[in-house]
């Protein structure tokens, strides 16, 4: 609508400036006099621009039609494409004007105008697999999703402009949410061409959320041979196929299979945390405590879990709480420092009942790094050491409203699993779960935090209100609640 009316403005401009021009022209005096074979004419400057502008076109259509005599004479002398060239010449140099012209309005994010220099192309140059991808561009563009897919299965009859037709349609698929006809095409593409990265990375996802583990680890070597993956990552991420190819054969109950391929991707990436465990609980059904002990070592020392924690105690199940203790000394000795060895030492020292220790082995971890566990375990601790029920509540007052720590993350969306997966749940990436605090959130309880240490207690840190406001405000709130 802008554009037409731009242009309607322009033409009245064009008009009024010609008439004006035209105006002034005849308003001047003088001329010039032409002698043609000995008659005199008299020209006016209006007149004089007319000639000059007559002449101009009389040169062009006499070099237009010397070219059309030399192509008649060469016709004449046997050359009988001589004519022809001629006219195709004329319609190809119209066609690709129209072609550039539309790939310049495709770019500009002009979608009808690159449908209409796309059709004009086509007319003058008969070149389908030239105009036709531009005309399902233009089409996707302009919303024509119709056009673009029948234009995108007229590439697929050409063997040159197959792969952009199957590409093509697998991404509308892929946008319309049919992940299983996109997966044929993808697979399809694949074919056609293996080194494509696009493709690959396409094919490789859709593997993945359909649990093809086996598919997906071929893709994945193609990548590497293709050179668009370092052989590091290949690694890591082939081993994050092993271990679900492990788990979906564990769910088939193929005990012995799922240990080996738990083993085969502890082997491949042996910091990964989901499959040393798994790893280690084979070698624990096996009977084999020694490997098992070495494999959660390992990944201990290169990231701490809590699930390492409890496959490391499945080694030893009916150990007493000291021999337990002992024990998990050794898995620890190197990682002293980090909050979740110092968390995992109190809530040893809390099963063995030694509650001065546990809270040694805390250290100031509730005062510089305050997580809903750690509080947690100090509300243990002051249980055990026999602290008023108002000081526990008070600590899990605080561990209600503190983070959470260290969690599954998504590394591309930031949503938040509880559990480790090979694909997020919500974005749908592949190996993007990484075990880390999340960013702070800015939601806020409804009537503010400030107010659950008078319901529910506070901690020593703080001055306790009298017993007889605790209870009446429990009360209160039972009673509300029913």
């Amino acid at each position: 609508m802008l554009w037409s009316l731009i242009k309607i403005v322009a033409f009245v401009l064009a008009v009024t400036a010609l008439t004006y021009g035209g105006t002034q022209l005849m308003e001047v005096d003088g001329g010039a006099t032409v002698d043609v074979a000995g008659q005199e004419f008299t020209l006016s400057t209006l007149e004089m621009v007319f000639a000059l502008g007559a002449l101009v076109v009389a040169v062009w259509l006499g070099l237009k039609l010397l070219a059309l005599c030399v192509a008649t004479f060469k016709f004449l002398n046997g050359d009988e494409t001589a004519i022809s060239r001629y006219f195709d010449r004329n319609r190809e140099r119209k066609g690709y004007e129209a072609l550039s012209e539309g790939m310049m309005a495709l770019a500009s994010g002009e979608g009808h105008l690159a449908m209409t220099k796309a059709a004009r192309a086509d007319k003058y140059l008969q070149q389908p697999q030239l105009t036709n991808l531009l005309t399902a561009q233009a089409a996707e563009m302009t919303g024509d999703r119709k056009t673009a897919e029948e234009t995108y299965k007229k590439l697929l009859s050409d063997d040159k402009t197959r792969f952009v037709g199957v590409r093509g349609i697998m991404k509308q698929k892929l946008s319309d949410g049919d992940t299983d006809t996109a997966m044929a095409l993808a697979q399809k593409a694949f074919a056609l061409k293996p080194k494509h990265e696009e493709t690959q990375d396409v094919l490789l996802r859709l593997q993945a959320e359909k649990s093809d583990w086996a598919g997906a680890r071929k893709t994945l070597g193609a990548k590497l041979k293709s050179g668009s993956l370092p052989r590091d990552v290949h690694k890591r991420r082939d081993a994050v196929l092993a271990l679900s190819e492990a788990r979906d054969i564990l769910d088939e109950g193929k005990t012995i299979e799922a240990r080996e391929a738990a083993i085969e991707a502890n082997r491949l990436s042996p910091d990964l945390i989901p499959a040393a465990i798994m790893a280690a609980r084979g070698y624990i059904g096996e009977g084999n405590a020694r490997y098992a002990t070495r494999v959660l070592t390992k990944v201990w020392n290169a990231q701490p879990h809590p699930d390492i924690a409890a496959a490391f105690a499945e080694i030893a199940p009916d150990e007493s709480s000291d021999e337990r203790l002992k024990r998990f000394t050794k898995l620890t000795k190197t990682t002293a420092d980090h909050p979740e060895t110092k968390m995992l030492m109190a809530e040893l020292h809390i099963a063995a009942e030694d509650f001065p220790a546990a809270k040694r082995a805390l250290g100031e971890l509730v005062e510089k790094d305050p997580t809903a566990r750690n509080l947690t375990i100090m509300a243990a601790i002051e249980r055990g050491e026999g602290a008023d029920d108002s000081v526990v509540r008070g600590w899990l007052t605080k561990a209600l409203t503190a983070p959470r720590g260290p969690q599954w993350i998504c590394g591309n969306c930031q949503h938040i699993h509880p559990t480790w997966a090979a694909t997020c749940d919500n974005c749908g990436s592949f190996d993007t779960l990484a075990w880390k605090t999340p960013p702070a959130s800015d939601v806020a309880m409804p009537a503010g935090t400030e107010m659950l240490p008078l319901i529910v207690g506070q901690t020593k840190e703080a001055q306790l209100p009298s017993t007889e406001v605790v209870e009446e405000a429990i009360v209160v709130q039972g009673e509300e609640a029913k």
